[in-house]
């Protein structure tokens, strides 16, 4: 894939999203999974830092096998999330 390519395949799925969890701006659920990540293990993460440990996970597993497509999508997906989230903090 060229790096155009999975840009728009990332964006295509982030609306995919708005379709699946029937939010106009997509599937936004990282602020209340860091607060319930907060309340169980007592450690505490900004929204930003959410986004951008799933994209840790997603560089990962883009090392462990063979290609796949799907961990450099989700990957810029997540860091287009982290970069919003953080204009906001």
């Amino acid at each position: 894939m060229k790096a155009n390519e999975v840009l728009k395949q990332a964006a295509s799925e982030m609306e995919d999203r708005a379709k699946t969890y029937d939010k106009p701006e997509g599937e936004r659920s990282m602020a209340a999974t860091v607060t319930a990540f907060q309340a169980i293990t007592g450690v505490s993460m900004t929204e930003q830092q959410g986004w951008q440990f799933m994209e840790v996970l997603k560089l990962v597993r883009s090392n462990q096998g063979g290609y796949r497509a799907d961990s450099f999508i989700d990957g810029a997906a997540y860091a287009a999330l982290a970069g919003e989230a953080a204009s906001r903090e």
